[in-house]
């Protein structure tokens, strides 16, 4: 008798042992414990620490509260501009929620990673490559919100959404290799066309500056000397001095004056010395044209006067 009694206290020792091990539940600090009696949900949201329920007639369903993580796959799409990317990105999101999360939804994980999958492909379909490239705090944004809309209903708030990666196709990335080489050699073509105006400028003001001193450009050529000379080149090329040549040029000048001042008085010299000679044979010819005019018929002329009027036209041509 005594020894079923204690066989009976044992048994029902350790059923209590068993009923509190099934009852007794520890719930974590980033937990909540949702319970559901008899497929009821109950209003109290267990907290984190020890709990008791009912085995058999209620379940306790553990929630994270933690921000979870969640990769979405890589999702291939056309651009608005007709240019096919392959874009993936991560989301943050937390339950905050936790009986909506359990009832609302079967499994509110799965569910957003496919909420996040639609929507990105939706994003891609809406937006431009530039804007995927350049302009992803505004997409992040909008695929934000295009998620969170449904994932309130199941208790879940989307905490952040960013775009990871846009892959684009071999040929597409050749492209733009090529635009961005023009562009860039656009850009240094216009900064060296700048360059050579402001230079050009210069060296303007700077020739117009010298020509006024003529000493500062024989302190540049002695500059330029000295700098080609402490190349050590074999041979050296001196530039010939402009002030020499205006010399050579002053020096020629009274030269070439003199010379057409003496072949223009050789002719009126010429002209001097034959102007006197008409005179003279006017002044003779009169001494001589009576005797020939008064005889009556041709005499003979003396010797003398004859040489001289043969010789006065010799002298005269």
């Amino acid at each position: 008798m005594v020894q079923e009694l204690v066989v009976a206290l044992v048994a029902a020792a350790s059923v209590g042992v068993v009923y509190v091990a099934a009852a007794a539940k520890i719930v974590k600090q980033y937990e909540r414990g949702v319970v559901l009696r008899l497929g009821r949900l109950r209003n109290d949201v267990r907290g984190p620490g020890f709990t008791m329920v009912l085995p058999g007639i209620e379940r306790l369903h553990k929630v994270n509260m933690q921000i979870v993580t969640m990769p979405v796959p890589a999702q291939d799409g056309i651009t608005r501009d007709n240019v096919t990317v392959r874009v993936d990105a991560v989301i943050y999101f937390k339950v905050v929620d936790a009986a909506s999360a359990v009832v609302e939804v079967e499994d509110y994980q799965f569910a957003v990673s496919q909420m996040a999958q639609t929507s990105l492909r939706s994003i891609i379909g809406k937006s431009d490559l530039d804007d995927l490239l350049s302009n992803r705090e505004k997409l992040n944004q909008g695929l934000e919100l295009m998620i969170d809309s449904p994932a309130v209903g199941w208790g879940v708030q989307i905490d952040r959404v960013e775009i990871k990666d846009v892959s684009l196709p071999e040929t597409m990335k050749r492209s733009m290799a090529r635009q961005a080489e023009a562009d860039r050699e656009r850009r240094a073509r216009v900064i060296n066309a700048d360059a050579e105006l402001q230079a050009s400028k210069k060296l303007a003001e700077a020739a117009k500056q010298m020509s006024s001193q003529p000493a500062a450009l024989q302190l540049r050529l002695l500059q330029t000397v000295v700098a080609v000379a402490a190349e050590k080149n074999s041979t050296l090329v001196l530039p010939f001095p402009v002030e020499l040549l205006r010399f050579l040029e002053r020096a020629q000048q009274p030269v070439s004056t003199q010379q057409q001042a003496q072949l223009q008085a050789q002719p009126q010299r010429q002209q001097s010395q034959q102007q006197p000679q008409p005179e003279q044979q006017q002044s003779q010819s009169p001494q001589q044209q009576p005797p020939v005019m008064s005889a009556p018929a041709p005499a003979p002329t003396p010797p003398g006067p004859a040489r001289v009027t043969r010789s006065k036209p010799l002298a005269r041509h």
